[in-house]
């Protein structure tokens, strides 16, 4: 059935910590298979100071970092607690839409081939029913 975690069972989860936890909530998840996390972006994020200071924008590599966060929760789901997931690459990564404060960003992450020390997960993130970043996110696990 439908699961969902706290921040503080994924923080239980996650090696990240402030300011780099760029998952608040998950809004459910299926083992080995998909996971949606949900961030909700405020003014208060500490790369809202310099990225613009006039006119505040998301840059898309930390959009691209809550992908691979929310993909690395189904991982870590699944593996040793000892192993650590690690960000390998990333293909045809598109930005799309702009993530600004206020909005609530949907991260759907579905897994594409995972084994024993490597995978692939596909990554879009939404909002304002946009999407604001698709990616292809590589990752090993160590």
């Amino acid at each position: 059935g439908e699961k969902t975690m706290g921040i503080n069972q994924i923080r239980e989860i996650l090696p990240h910590s402030y300011p780099f936890l760029l998952v608040d909530k998950v809004l459910g998840y299926e083992e080995r298979q998909w996971v949606i996390g949900l961030k909700n972006v405020t003014i208060n994020e500490p790369f809202f100071q310099g990225h613009y200071p006039k006119e505040p924008i998301m840059p898309g590599v930390l959009i691209l970092e809550a992908l691979a966060q929310t993909g690395a929760i189904m991982i870590y789901k699944d593996i040793d607690p000892s192993q650590l997931v690690v960000f390998a690459g990333a293909d045809k990564v598109k930005f799309r839409s702009r993530v600004v404060p206020g909005d609530q960003m949907f991260l759907e992450v579905r897994a594409k081939t995972i084994r024993s020390k490597v995978g692939v997960v596909r990554g879009v993130a939404t909002v304002r029913g946009e999407i604001a970043c698709e990616a292809d996110i590589k990752f090993m696990i160590v």
